[in-house]
């Protein structure tokens, strides 16, 4: 088995990023981070409608930032949870840009990242978007049950995020230049995740279908670079909730790895814990994207964060396996962002200028 990561060929670099999300998520600790938040609905007359609408929102914003048209871009990496990711699928409709769907349950995040940046770091395209979402009722309805029967949620249980990200990549290093942020996230390495099942065979207990999985990819990774945890400003998943995340720092613990220091996970970062009643943390596609394009990303630009380990987690199930009974495996994929300073990218963009203009 292959544990050590693919470092891109040239400069990955994430330019851009839009977040939308719903009231509830509003409301959170990282309401103020959300470029636009609307109700449920987003003016539509079904969830699905409103989630395909969030996703169409989210890659409006990221392209407006990054300053592009959609005739400038290579190609549009996208998924969700709902059934042949068809929220994608119907809300990007209108984006005249080579599409690639994706499914990697709530690790569609980092996977849309992760093959991205392979794409661009290769020298297969120059820029990307990537996008991902998730809707609680549209997820309710299709793995649980509607809304309208009242069911009782165990502690376990996770809410799923109303709420999609977005994200636009570039390798074209006359883009990196054009930025004007202390720090541009850059995407250094990745490493794509191994399915992993331990029995776990219960949809109201998703962090711990998936912290095995997170546990597995975070090994491969140290031991595969030979780093460890503490070289790392945050280890960040998403989203494994309370409950998943205590097991994964029991799983690595055993392992003789320790990141209790500086792990965090998305699931828990999103809501409030007392005020929001959503038991063990946030779930969805949309948790680890919002979070990441709001908040995450946002202290790379500005220095509070320096270099991240981001680990996307997914259950991959669907209805039909789960009512035949079948277990949870999981899934995760790592993805490393290191903030680079605007002063050195200025100083290589000279560089490769100067060269160019020597004979």
């Amino acid at each position: 088995m292959n544990s050590k990561p693919y470092k891109p060929s040239r400069p990955v670099y994430i330019l851009s990023a839009g977040s939308v999300t719903g009231q509830k998520e509003k409301r959170g600790p990282l309401g103020r981070c959300f470029d636009l938040s609307g109700d449920d609905r987003f003016g539509k007359e079904s969830w699905e409608k409103a989630e395909s609408e969030m996703q169409r929102l989210a890659v409006g914003i990221a392209m407006r930032k990054a300053g592009f048209r959609t005739d400038e871009m290579d190609a549009l990496f996208a998924g969700d949870l709902i059934n042949q990711c068809t929220s994608s699928s119907y809300g990007l409709l209108s984006y005249r840009i080579p599409f690639l769907g994706l499914f990697g349950a709530c690790s569609t995040c980092a996977e849309g990242l992760l093959m991205a940046a392979v794409y661009l770091g290769s020298g297969g395209f120059d820029r990307a978007a990537a996008v991902t979402s998730s809707h609680y009722c549209s997820a309710e309805r299709q793995f649980r049950f509607p809304l309208e029967y009242g069911g009782q949620r165990p502690p376990t249980a996770q809410w799923t995020v109303t709420g999609a990200g977005a994200f636009v990549l570039s390798a074209a290093a006359r883009d990196s230049v054009r930025c004007t942020v202390p720090f541009l996230p850059e995407i250094t390495e990745v490493l794509p995740g191994c399915i992993v099942d331990r029995g776990i065979n219960d949809a109201n207990n998703m962090g711990a279908a998936m912290a095995p999985a997170a546990a597995d990819t975070l090994e491969r990774y140290f031991r595969g670079t030979g780093s460890s945890p503490e070289q790392f400003d945050l280890i960040v998943t998403g989203d494994l909730g309370r409950e998943g995340s205590a097991i994964l720092n029991d799983l690595l613990a055993v392992r003789g790895i320790d990141v209790v220091k500086n792990h965090v996970d998305c699931g828990t970062m999103i809501y409030a814990e007392k005020e929001s009643d959503t038991h063990a943390g946030g779930s969805g596609c949309g948790c680890s994207a919002v979070v990441l394009a709001a908040d995450l990303l946002e202290n790379i630009r500005s220095g509070v964060l320096k270099d991240i380990l981001f680990v996307g987690t997914g259950a991959l199930m669907n209805p039909l396996s789960l009512n035949q009974g079948q277990n949870i495996p999981g899934i995760a994929h790592l993805v490393r962002i290191h903030g680079v300073p605007r002063k050195k990218l200025c100083q290589q963009e000279t560089e490769v200028s100067h060269h160019a203009d020597t004979p």
